[in-house]
Protein backbone atom coordinates (compact mmCIF):
# COMPACT_ATOMS: atom_id res chain seq x y z
CA UNK A 1 0.00 0.00 0.00
CA UNK A 2 1.27 3.06 -0.62
CA UNK A 3 1.37 6.06 1.57
CA UNK A 4 0.86 9.54 0.40
CA UNK A 5 3.32 12.15 1.80
CA UNK A 6 2.96 13.09 5.38
CA UNK A 7 2.10 17.18 5.20
CA UNK A 8 4.51 19.90 6.40
CA UNK A 9 3.76 23.39 7.12
CA UNK A 10 3.38 25.42 3.63
CA UNK A 11 1.79 22.94 1.91
CA UNK A 12 -1.42 23.42 0.33
CA UNK A 13 -4.69 21.58 0.95
CA UNK A 14 -7.84 21.85 -1.49
CA UNK A 15 -11.40 22.12 -0.77
CA UNK A 16 -13.87 20.64 -2.81
CA UNK A 17 -17.27 19.00 -3.01
CA UNK A 18 -18.09 15.47 -4.56
CA UNK A 19 -21.71 15.53 -3.36
CA UNK A 20 -23.71 17.70 -1.79
CA UNK A 21 -23.26 21.66 -1.70
CA UNK A 22 -21.11 23.54 0.62
CA UNK A 23 -20.93 27.70 0.18
CA UNK A 24 -17.92 29.27 1.01
CA UNK A 25 -19.18 31.55 4.02
CA UNK A 26 -19.58 27.30 5.46
CA UNK A 27 -15.99 26.67 4.69
CA UNK A 28 -14.31 29.22 7.35
CA UNK A 29 -14.12 27.31 10.40
CA UNK A 30 -11.81 24.56 7.91
CA UNK A 31 -9.99 27.03 6.49
CA UNK A 32 -9.13 28.45 9.71
CA UNK A 33 -8.22 24.97 11.38
CA UNK A 34 -6.14 24.45 8.49
CA UNK A 35 -4.15 27.95 8.44
CA UNK A 36 -3.88 27.39 12.32
CA UNK A 37 -1.64 24.13 11.51
CA UNK A 38 0.34 26.33 9.26
CA UNK A 39 -1.42 24.89 5.89
CA UNK A 40 -2.53 27.10 3.12
CA UNK A 41 -6.01 26.44 1.62
CA UNK A 42 -7.27 26.39 -2.09
CA UNK A 43 -10.53 26.23 -2.67
CA UNK A 44 -12.17 24.06 -5.48
CA UNK A 45 -14.65 25.38 -8.63
CA UNK A 46 -17.31 23.62 -6.77
CA UNK A 47 -17.63 25.76 -3.36
CA UNK A 48 -20.50 27.56 -3.86
CA UNK A 49 -22.40 25.95 -7.35
CA UNK A 50 -25.99 25.29 -6.97
CA UNK A 51 -27.27 21.99 -8.80
CA UNK A 52 -30.08 20.69 -6.93
CA UNK A 53 -28.91 19.11 -3.59
CA UNK A 54 -25.22 18.64 -5.65
CA UNK A 55 -22.45 21.45 -5.78
CA UNK A 56 -22.47 21.54 -9.15
CA UNK A 57 -23.06 19.02 -12.16
CA UNK A 58 -21.12 15.77 -12.55
CA UNK A 59 -19.14 16.96 -15.05
CA UNK A 60 -17.90 20.95 -13.08
CA UNK A 61 -17.40 18.31 -9.96
CA UNK A 62 -15.29 15.14 -11.63
CA UNK A 63 -13.51 18.23 -13.53
CA UNK A 64 -12.91 20.15 -10.09
CA UNK A 65 -11.05 17.03 -8.87
CA UNK A 66 -9.24 16.36 -11.66
CA UNK A 67 -7.66 19.74 -11.77
CA UNK A 68 -6.59 19.13 -7.66
CA UNK A 69 -5.40 15.73 -8.65
CA UNK A 70 -3.08 17.14 -11.70
CA UNK A 71 -1.81 19.83 -9.56
CA UNK A 72 1.20 19.13 -7.37
CA UNK A 73 1.49 22.00 -5.16
CA UNK A 74 -1.73 20.52 -3.86
CA UNK A 75 -0.98 18.01 -1.07
CA UNK A 76 -4.00 16.48 -0.13
CA UNK A 77 -7.60 16.38 -1.18
CA UNK A 78 -10.57 17.33 1.68
CA UNK A 79 -13.91 16.82 0.82
CA UNK A 80 -16.33 19.02 2.00
CA UNK A 81 -19.06 17.19 2.90
CA UNK A 82 -21.06 13.66 2.12
CA UNK A 83 -24.64 13.28 1.35
CA UNK A 84 -25.13 11.67 -2.17
CA UNK A 85 -23.46 12.27 -5.13
CA UNK A 86 -19.56 10.32 -5.44
CA UNK A 87 -20.38 7.48 -7.32
CA UNK A 88 -21.49 9.81 -9.90
CA UNK A 89 -18.15 11.08 -11.06
CA UNK A 90 -16.09 8.09 -9.55
CA UNK A 91 -15.49 6.96 -13.32
CA UNK A 92 -14.93 10.32 -14.80
CA UNK A 93 -12.41 10.62 -12.21
CA UNK A 94 -8.49 10.34 -14.05
CA UNK A 95 -6.38 8.74 -11.47
CA UNK A 96 -3.43 8.03 -13.97
CA UNK A 97 -0.99 10.00 -12.39
CA UNK A 98 -1.95 9.06 -8.97
CA UNK A 99 -0.07 6.62 -7.79
CA UNK A 100 2.90 8.30 -9.24
CA UNK A 101 2.13 11.40 -7.16
CA UNK A 102 -0.12 10.67 -4.28
CA UNK A 103 -1.83 12.89 -2.12
CA UNK A 104 -4.30 12.46 0.98
CA UNK A 105 -7.88 12.34 0.34
CA UNK A 106 -10.00 13.08 3.38
CA UNK A 107 -13.56 12.65 4.14
CA UNK A 108 -16.11 9.97 5.35
CA UNK A 109 -19.88 8.71 4.48
CA UNK A 110 -19.88 9.32 0.78
CA UNK A 111 -16.65 10.08 0.62
CA UNK A 112 -16.01 5.86 0.82
CA UNK A 113 -16.86 5.76 -3.07
CA UNK A 114 -12.96 7.38 -3.18
CA UNK A 115 -11.61 5.56 -0.24
CA UNK A 116 -12.69 1.75 -1.80
CA UNK A 117 -12.11 2.96 -5.02
CA UNK A 118 -8.26 4.34 -4.36
CA UNK A 119 -7.58 1.19 -2.19
CA UNK A 120 -7.79 -0.46 -5.00
CA UNK A 121 -5.34 1.53 -6.65
CA UNK A 122 -3.19 0.41 -3.67
CA UNK A 123 -3.06 4.02 -2.05
CA UNK A 124 -4.19 5.15 1.77
CA UNK A 125 -6.49 7.60 2.75
CA UNK A 126 -8.26 9.88 5.77
CA UNK A 127 -11.19 8.65 6.86
CA UNK A 128 -12.02 11.85 8.91
CA UNK A 129 -13.87 14.95 9.71
CA UNK A 130 -14.99 17.45 6.56
CA UNK A 131 -15.18 20.55 6.58
CA UNK A 132 -18.86 20.60 7.29
CA UNK A 133 -18.42 18.89 10.27
CA UNK A 134 -15.57 20.75 11.78
CA UNK A 135 -17.34 23.45 14.15
CA UNK A 136 -19.44 20.78 15.94
CA UNK A 137 -16.02 18.80 16.05
CA UNK A 138 -14.44 18.54 19.59
CA UNK A 139 -11.24 19.49 19.49
CA UNK A 140 -9.47 16.02 20.26
CA UNK A 141 -11.36 14.63 16.83
CA UNK A 142 -9.13 17.60 15.40
CA UNK A 143 -5.96 16.90 16.58
CA UNK A 144 -6.36 13.84 15.36
CA UNK A 145 -6.97 14.70 11.73
CA UNK A 146 -3.75 16.86 12.36
CA UNK A 147 -1.89 13.84 13.79
CA UNK A 148 -2.40 11.76 10.51
CA UNK A 149 -2.16 14.24 8.10
CA UNK A 150 1.71 15.34 9.60
CA UNK A 151 2.90 12.04 9.99
CA UNK A 152 2.73 11.37 14.23
CA UNK A 153 1.69 8.37 16.03
CA UNK A 154 -1.68 7.45 16.22
CA UNK A 155 -3.11 5.05 18.74
CA UNK A 156 -6.48 4.86 19.63
CA UNK A 157 -7.92 3.01 23.76
CA UNK A 158 -11.52 2.30 24.19
CA UNK A 159 -13.54 0.76 26.66
CA UNK A 160 -15.07 -2.77 25.86
CA UNK A 161 -18.54 -3.22 24.41
CA UNK A 162 -20.69 -6.41 25.82
CA UNK A 163 -20.92 -7.74 22.10
CA UNK A 164 -17.69 -7.81 21.55
CA UNK A 165 -15.55 -10.96 20.24
CA UNK A 166 -12.00 -11.05 21.49
CA UNK A 167 -9.48 -11.13 19.94
CA UNK A 168 -5.72 -10.32 18.51
CA UNK A 169 -5.22 -9.85 14.76
CA UNK A 170 -2.90 -7.27 12.67
CA UNK A 171 -3.94 -6.36 9.13
CA UNK A 172 -4.80 -3.30 6.84
CA UNK A 173 -7.28 -1.46 8.01
CA UNK A 174 -10.03 -1.14 5.11
CA UNK A 175 -13.90 0.22 4.94
CA UNK A 176 -16.41 2.96 5.55
CA UNK A 177 -19.48 3.43 5.26
CA UNK A 178 -21.70 0.04 5.01
CA UNK A 179 -24.69 1.42 2.89
CA UNK A 180 -21.82 2.93 0.64
CA UNK A 181 -19.75 -0.12 0.38
CA UNK A 182 -23.02 -2.27 -0.21
CA UNK A 183 -23.97 -0.07 -2.94
CA UNK A 184 -20.21 -0.59 -4.80
CA UNK A 185 -20.92 -4.13 -4.64
CA UNK A 186 -20.26 -5.90 -8.11
CA UNK A 187 -18.22 -2.44 -9.47
CA UNK A 188 -14.53 -2.06 -10.25
CA UNK A 189 -14.74 -0.17 -6.83
CA UNK A 190 -15.98 -2.68 -4.96
CA UNK A 191 -13.75 -3.35 -2.23
CA UNK A 192 -11.17 -6.29 -1.48
CA UNK A 193 -10.74 -7.53 2.09
CA UNK A 194 -9.06 -10.91 1.76
CA UNK A 195 -6.73 -10.60 4.94
CA UNK A 196 -8.21 -7.23 6.13
CA UNK A 197 -9.50 -5.63 8.72
CA UNK A 198 -12.97 -3.91 7.96
CA UNK A 199 -14.28 -0.89 9.65
CA UNK A 200 -17.97 -0.30 9.14
CA UNK A 201 -20.28 2.45 10.43
CA UNK A 202 -23.48 3.89 9.01
CA UNK A 203 -26.50 6.48 9.85
CA UNK A 204 -30.16 6.70 9.66
CA UNK A 205 -30.68 2.85 8.29
CA UNK A 206 -33.77 0.86 9.31
CA UNK A 207 -32.46 -2.44 10.92
CA UNK A 208 -34.03 -4.57 8.23
CA UNK A 209 -31.38 -2.54 5.46
CA UNK A 210 -28.49 -3.42 8.40
CA UNK A 211 -29.50 -7.27 7.70
CA UNK A 212 -30.06 -7.02 3.73
CA UNK A 213 -26.42 -4.97 3.58
CA UNK A 214 -24.58 -7.65 5.63
CA UNK A 215 -26.23 -10.33 4.37
CA UNK A 216 -25.14 -9.13 1.09
CA UNK A 217 -21.60 -8.37 1.80
CA UNK A 218 -21.61 -12.03 2.95
CA UNK A 219 -22.96 -13.47 -0.04
CA UNK A 220 -19.94 -11.95 -1.43
CA UNK A 221 -17.49 -13.52 0.27
CA UNK A 222 -16.20 -10.13 2.41
CA UNK A 223 -15.92 -12.53 5.56
CA UNK A 224 -14.25 -14.96 4.10
CA UNK A 225 -10.71 -14.66 4.93
CA UNK A 226 -11.30 -11.49 6.34
CA UNK A 227 -9.44 -10.81 10.14
CA UNK A 228 -11.74 -9.07 12.20
CA UNK A 229 -14.51 -6.45 12.00
CA UNK A 230 -14.11 -3.01 13.63
CA UNK A 231 -18.02 -1.16 13.71
CA UNK A 232 -18.06 2.59 14.23
CA UNK A 233 -21.51 4.56 14.81
CA UNK A 234 -24.29 2.87 14.11
CA UNK A 235 -26.30 5.78 14.21
CA UNK A 236 -30.26 6.74 14.37
CA UNK A 237 -31.24 2.76 13.65
CA UNK A 238 -34.89 2.77 12.64
CA UNK A 239 -37.13 -0.21 13.28
CA UNK A 240 -40.26 -0.99 11.37
CA UNK A 241 -43.86 -1.20 12.83
CA UNK A 242 -43.54 -4.94 13.52
CA UNK A 243 -40.30 -5.40 14.88
CA UNK A 244 -37.21 -7.11 13.32
CA UNK A 245 -36.18 -8.60 16.15
CA UNK A 246 -32.45 -7.63 16.55
CA UNK A 247 -30.72 -4.25 16.89
CA UNK A 248 -27.48 -3.25 14.71
CA UNK A 249 -25.20 -5.05 16.86
CA UNK A 250 -26.88 -8.19 16.94
CA UNK A 251 -27.82 -8.43 13.40
CA UNK A 252 -23.75 -8.00 12.79
CA UNK A 253 -22.21 -10.04 15.43
CA UNK A 254 -24.52 -12.97 14.06
CA UNK A 255 -21.95 -12.61 11.14
CA UNK A 256 -19.18 -12.45 12.92
CA UNK A 257 -19.98 -15.61 14.72
CA UNK A 258 -20.69 -17.68 11.71
CA UNK A 259 -16.83 -16.62 10.91
CA UNK A 260 -15.58 -16.67 13.49
CA UNK A 261 -14.71 -12.93 13.57
CA UNK A 262 -13.14 -10.84 16.20
CA UNK A 263 -15.24 -7.98 16.21
CA UNK A 264 -15.75 -4.60 18.56
CA UNK A 265 -18.59 -2.08 18.52
CA UNK A 266 -19.02 1.79 19.79
CA UNK A 267 -15.66 2.32 17.80
CA UNK A 268 -15.35 6.14 17.86
CA UNK A 269 -15.77 7.20 14.41
CA UNK A 270 -18.33 7.54 11.56
CA UNK A 271 -21.46 9.94 12.09
CA UNK A 272 -21.04 10.29 15.54
CA UNK A 273 -19.60 13.42 17.72
CA UNK A 274 -16.41 11.72 18.71
CA UNK A 275 -15.24 10.66 14.85
CA UNK A 276 -11.79 10.34 14.87
CA UNK A 277 -9.47 10.10 11.74
CA UNK A 278 -8.72 6.40 10.87
CA UNK A 279 -5.63 5.69 8.31
CA UNK A 280 -7.45 3.51 5.58
CA UNK A 281 -4.88 1.21 3.77
CA UNK A 282 -2.70 1.32 7.18
CA UNK A 283 -1.56 -1.92 8.57
CA UNK A 284 -3.16 -1.74 12.31
CA UNK A 285 -2.49 -3.83 15.28
CA UNK A 286 -6.22 -4.54 16.57
CA UNK A 287 -6.52 -5.71 20.34
CA UNK A 288 -9.84 -6.45 21.66
CA UNK A 289 -9.86 -7.84 24.94
CA UNK A 290 -12.72 -8.31 27.87
CA UNK A 291 -12.05 -4.84 29.39
CA UNK A 292 -10.49 -3.11 26.29
CA UNK A 293 -9.84 -2.45 22.99
CA UNK A 294 -6.70 -0.98 21.59
CA UNK A 295 -6.37 0.06 17.86
CA UNK A 296 -2.73 0.83 16.85
CA UNK A 297 -1.55 1.87 13.57
CA UNK A 298 2.16 0.28 12.60
CA UNK A 299 4.61 3.60 11.57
Amino acid sequence: MIIPPYLKQGDTVAILCTARKFFIEDAQPAIDLLQSWGLQVKLGSTIGLDHFQLAGTDEERALDFNNQLADHNVKAIWVARGGYGTVRIIDHIDFSDFKKNPKWVIGFSDITTLHSHIHNLGVATLHAIMPFTVPKAPQQVKETLNKALFGQKISYTISSHPNNRIGQVTGELVGGNLSILYSLLGSPSALKTKNKILFIEDLDEYLYHIDRMMQNLKRNGYFNQLKAIVVGGMTDMHDNQIPYGQNAYEIITTIAKEHNLPICFDFPAGHVTDNRTLILGKTVQLNITVNHVTLDFIN
